[in-house]
């Protein structure tokens, strides 16, 4: 099967023949439909984040399971899903207490050393990305890494639900539990951003403050929810967001870049007893400084490993959303590729060109 490796950092990736295993126990194999191209692909592309090569990336990724293993009951032939790189053990103390999305023995999802290797290319071991790697005609997956979805839900936009739209819902329902009347600022209006805003319009928020430099997604941010926008080209975003809340501050403020310095703009944005979220990947060693004086008055800074989500629970129901109409993923679905131009994809991810792209299998 074709599929696009990582075999240098800051290098293209190059598209070769994979060679992916049988299901064995517990194991599905998915006919891949779409995946798209996300910030966190490109962080270890570059190697802003430990991982070995050869390697398939991607992982916000739908499909239709073609073959399952011994001991799988979830799932069958037929069933259409997503991937969720939040795949869960099931038996440790976070995924016994309803925190599978920090579950703790993730190893256990893993093929032995001495079993042969899911992906592999002339003989040689290629690592799974994230337990799916979904820039491949195929995978080869634990069942704990999928959910089924109704059949009824276009397999494109489902995709899109297995990583940004996830981690955005997720911020806000599960990571800070928002109730209706609260309000809330987002800052960084990608498809995780301006999935933080749906989910803060559905769960009722009172003031939805984006906050961008890109003019074209600050207008999408404004369709999909937001009550008020703020450009950092215009205006300083803290004064903005205090002036829009009476001089008291939101909530929760959620970073859904990844950047320090936006952290402390979040952090300073919020009222007392708020609640500042890193929803954005920064570099494991990197740093954040914030002020001490904020903290006396019991405001808070919190990690968010992909909304907290529980996704057997929560995808199904954000797909129903998007069929009852209730969630646009439509519009933020803005270009479709082959997977033989997934480097093009990735240069306009860069420049910050679109809200979310696909790499539509169909299509090749």
């Amino acid at each position: 099967m074709k599929a696009a490796l990582l075999k240098e950092f800051g290098a293209d990736l190059v598209i070769e023949d994979v060679t992916l295993g049988n299901p064995a126990h517990n194991e599905v194999r998915v006919q891949v439909a779409a995946t798209g191209l996300c910030h966190t692909d490109l962080h270890f592309m570059r190697g802003h984040l430990p991982l070995s090569v050869p390697a398939v990336l991607g992982h916000e990724t739908a499909g239709i399971v073609q073959a399952v293993g011994a001991g799988v009951n979830y799932l069958k032939p037929g069933d259409h899903v997503i991937g969720c790189l939040s795949a869960f053990c099931g038996c440790c103390d976070m995924c016994l207490s309803g925190r599978p999305s920090i579950c703790e023995d993730g190893d256990s999802l893993h093929r032995n050393s001495d079993e042969p290797p899911r992906l592999s290319s002339g003989g040689r071991p290629v690592q799974q990305f994230m337990n799916l790697s979904g820039f491949a005609e195929e995978i080869l997956v634990h069942e704990n890494a999928l959910s089924k979805v109704d059949t009824a839900m276009p397999l494109d936009r489902a995709a899109l639900i297995g990583c940004g739209v996830m981690t955005g819902w997720g911020a806000v329902t599960r990571t800070a539990q928002l109730r209706a009347g609260e309000s809330v600022a987002v800052f960084g209006c990608g498809a995780v951003g301006l999935s933080t805003i749906q989910a803060a319009r559905l769960a009722g928020a009172l003031n939805i403050i984006a906050v961008d430099l890109n003019v074209d997604r600050l207008a999408m941010a404004r369709k999909l929810g937001a009550t008020h926008i703020v450009n950092p080209k215009e205006t300083d975003p803290v004064d903005a967001i205090l002036a829009e809340t009476g001089g008291k501050g939101v909530e929760y403020a959620f970073d859904a870049v990844g950047n320090p310095k936006l952290v402390e703009q979040c952090f300073l944005s919020t009222r007392k007893g708020g609640t500042t979220i890193m929803i954005g990947l920064m570099g494991l060693d990197e740093k954040v400084a914030l002020p001490f004086g904020h903290f006396i008055a019991e405001r808070k800074v919190m990690g968010c490993d992909m909304g907290s989500n529980q996704f057997r629970v929560d995808m199904p129901r954000l797909a129903r959303l998007y069929m009852d109409g209730r969630l646009n993923l439509d519009d933020m679905l803005t270009d479709r590729l082959p997977l033989s131009r997934i480097n093009d994809g990735f240069a306009a991810l860069d420049r910050g060109e679109g809200i979310r792209t696909i790499i539509d299998f169909g299509l090749e």
